[in-house]
């Protein structure tokens, strides 16, 4: 790690995190659901799936972006200290809310790596295809 990709992360964790605030900000808990966290962790999942594909780990584009900013925007503590509180009141919820934030998070990672994997046959015309 050098002092370089340390500032990056720096800079896009402020950034990420700033946005998760927004998102909190927007989407309020409803009945002490966290919409918000579970939207955050989902998409950011998503969003790194598609840098991983994208972007080879030496860039520092990718330390900004998803260590930076995504790692910022999502949270795990957040997600653990929300699953708690359900669980405390609602223990069914707060198991839901685990178990769907997992395999929703990993589907929306999949889906990421997926859609961010650079296609084959992009640029390439089927020579038989009319043009």
């Amino acid at each position: 790690m050098t002092l370089r990709r340390l500032l990056l992360v720096l800079a896009g964790g402020t950034i990420g995190t700033a946005a998760r605030l927004a998102l909190m900000l927007l989407v309020p808990d409803h009945g002490g659901f966290p919409f918000a966290i579970l939207i955050a962790n989902i998409v950011g999942a998503f969003l790194i799936g598609v840098v991983a594909a994208r972007l080879p780990a030496s860039r520092d584009l990718r330390v900004f972006l998803a260590t930076g900013i995504l790692g910022g925007f999502t949270t795990y503590s957040t997600f653990m200290t929300g699953t708690l509180a359900l669980w405390a009141d609602a223990p069914l919820v707060g198991a839901a809310y685990a178990v769907g934030s997992l395999v929703f998070g990993l589907v929306a990672a999949a889906a990421g790596l997926r859609v961010g994997r650079p296609r084959r046959d992009a640029g390439v015309r089927d020579a038989g295809a009319p043009s």
